[in-house]
């Protein structure tokens, strides 16, 4: 648990798919302009969302064209000097998990060591059928494909042979600034995907953004993640936790058409209101919030700026 609610990191999730800034598409400028900005009022970490296109799953008709996480995250670390960069969260059935951990270990060195690495199975079946990804076996071609990019980043080698994904005698060489590689957070509930990856994440993440963005929506799930290491034999306390919420600072509802459905729940108010929100997800015992602003635009990043400042008051 965060050792004081003072002491939990917040960061700012940058608007990724056509439309979701406000209405507008974000351009390579206004990530460049948003995460400086970010970084002066005094945001923890940056983060992207990987996907690589919204569909809907029935008519493959209504879609929004996505940046590629990666590429931006590369980018942001070259032009940034102290937030953390994280991927909430990465499929690993995106992309070859032996060169994805190179990509990683990559960012990692431009960055001088500020990645956090999200990790997940993927789901949304458009983008699969588009990008000529399989969408079958998703927990099982994770598990492998987490053998390999964990014991690449951990261990700097890896000679891996399995059903989906082999990556035999490989190393990872040169290495980035930390020689065990950035701290992994998983970002699922399943039960089987808990067991994969709880004996070796640093991080679990829950999307409430979503759905209710308050900090009473915690304790079940921290119940079940609790439950989930007992069974792999770890300590829950070992185990640090974040949350991705949505913040409507004015209430207006101009919501992204991408990532935010219309039932969802920001937290909202005033500026106290929203403190003591943020002060009731700590006092839960999250480590790191991740926060999608309402509208996701650089003047919501300076708005925001009393609210972190009457936050770590």
């Amino acid at each position: 648990m965060a050792a004081t609610t003072n002491d939990m990191k917040i960061g700012v999730i940058l608007p990724e798919a056509e439309f979701d800034m406000g209405g507008a598409t974000a351009r390579w400028s206004d990530f460049r302009a948003m995460a400086g900005l970010a970084e002066q009022v005094g945001f923890d970490s940056v983060w992207f969302v990987d996907h690589l296109i919204y569909r809907d799953e029935m008519t493959m008709l209504d879609q929004q064209g996505v940046w590629e996480c990666w590429s931006i995250l590369a980018a942001l670390a070259a032009v940034t000097e102290r937030l953390e960069l994280g991927s909430l969260v990465t499929p690993t059935s995106f992309r070859n998990p032996a060169l994805f951990a190179k990509m990683v270990d990559t960012v990692e060195e431009i960055s001088n060591g500020r990645v956090i690495l999200g990790l997940g199975a993927g789901y949304h079946w458009g983008e699969y059928r588009a990008f000529g990804y399989p969408h079958d076996h998703r927990a099982s071609r994770f598990e492998e494909a987490f053998t390999i990019i964990r014991s690449l980043l951990r261990d700097g080698k890896v000679d891996f042979e399995g059903t989906y994904y082999t990556a035999r005698e490989c190393e990872l060489r040169p290495r980035g600034p930390r020689p065990n590689g950035p701290p992994l957070m998983i970002g699922s509930k399943g039960p089987r995907m808990l067991r994969i990856t709880l004996p070796h994440v640093e991080i679990w993440n829950a999307w409430l953004s979503g759905s209710r963005s308050h900090p009473e929506e915690v304790p079940p799930l921290r119940d079940l993640v609790d439950a989930a290491c007992a069974d792999v034999g770890r300590d829950p306390a070992t185990l640090q936790r974040s949350v991705s919420i949505m913040v409507d600072q004015k209430g207006t509802r101009e919501i992204g058409p991408s990532m935010k459905p219309e039932d969802a729940e920001p937290l909202s108010g005033t500026t106290d209101d929203i403190v003591a929100g943020l002060k009731g997800f700590a006092a839960e015992g999250i480590d790191h919030l991740q926060i999608y602003l309402v509208p996701n635009t650089l003047a919501s990043i300076e708005a925001f700026a009393p609210v972190l400042e009457a936050f770590r008051r």
